[in-house]
């Protein structure tokens, strides 16, 4: 399918360059001219207006909005709708908060336009390893873009999961548990870090736990290669940013009655983290660049990043 991509950073470009690998044709929209002529590179059509975007797909039009959420993405989103008509989607795969998702879509439906709220995971990973997307919208909509959506995730790693606004609503919840397993990870890692009586190797544990340990899993792959000698740790900040989803997730356990003490607690960690020196905090700053090319703080109070290149 041919498929308008609406930011180019460091996700937007990735899965730009995985539909192309998989055959789809891409339209590629960016302020940067560099980012632009990166995508040109890889074989994307580019556009430096909507306009111009919308004019290049063909009908049933699509367009993924890959940008920060909030306003940006919602102007884009509304910027987008007056140029696209009946049976045209428009796919938001950012980590909008869910309940926006019911107005935009009914907004949307105004015009006949589609709208899809594809909860996406993945991180810088997700050129080599495929990004897992937990789409909401009608079955009409989704069918639009399935076949991207198909390309994007890697195999068994694709659902629609219910209507508009359940999309983001599961990757909400899906970050929310992320910041939990973050920090019991680093929790575990400082009491090791500091039990000076064994002078024990951190990354050597990291790395034995993840064959056949019961605490294996990608994110202990990632400690592993946080706490390897030449990566950089001991000049991270312990400063990990809040960035909603965690928030939003403890904010719903709320207003529905559910107890989430370890989501709660995580985030309230993250808050402390702007006047505490804390290994456990250096830890899920390592951890979210390795997974998702995040800035850390460093030392020094300058932002670094430390992730390496997947390997093929």
């Amino acid at each position: 399918m041919k498929i308008g991509m609406i930011g180019l950073g460091k996700m937007g470009a990735n899965m730009s360059e995985r539909l192309l690998k998989g055959g789809h044709e891409v339209v590629a929209f960016d302020l940067s001219a560099d980012a632009l002529k990166q995508a040109a590179s890889k074989g994307a059509e580019t556009a430096t207006t909507l306009e111009e975007l919308a004019a290049k797909l063909s009908a049933p039009r699509a367009a993924w909005v890959m940008l920060p959420a909030g306003k940006v993405t919602n102007d884009t989103i509304d910027a987008l709708a007056k140029l696209f008509d009946k049976g045209d989607v428009i796919v938001d795969g950012g980590n909008s908060k869910f309940t926006e998702a019911e107005g935009i879509a009914e907004r949307l439906a105004k015009k006949g336009v589609g709208f899809v709220d594809a909860g996406t995971s993945g991180g810088v990973w997700g050129l080599t390893e495929g990004y897992c997307l937990m789409v909401g919208g009608t079955k009409e909509s989704v069918a639009v873009v399935e076949p991207a959506l198909l390309t994007l995730a890697p195999e068994g790693g694709y659902a629609h999961v219910g209507p508009v606004g359940a999309g983001h609503f599961v990757k909400m919840v899906h970050n929310g548990i992320e910041y939990g397993m973050m920090q019991a990870y680093a929790e575990g890692f400082e009491v090791m870090a500091r039990a000076d009586e064994f002078s024990l190797d951190l990354h050597e544990i990291a790395s034995i736990w993840r064959y056949g340990s019961v605490v294996r899993s990608w994110l202990l792959e990632l400690a592993e290669r946080a706490l390897r000698p030449d990566a950089g740790f001991d000049g991270i900040a312990p400063v990990a940013v809040d960035s909603g989803e965690g928030r939003w997730t403890a904010l719903e356990a709320i207003n529905r009655g559910v107890p989430a003490p370890v989501i709660a607690t995580s985030l309230f960690t993250r808050f402390a983290s702007q006047d505490k020196d804390s290994f456990q905090l250096k830890m899920v700053a390592a951890l979210r660049n390795q997974f998702g090319g995040h800035a850390v703080t460093l030392e020094s109070g300058g932002l670094g990043m430390e992730t390496e290149t997947p390997a093929p």
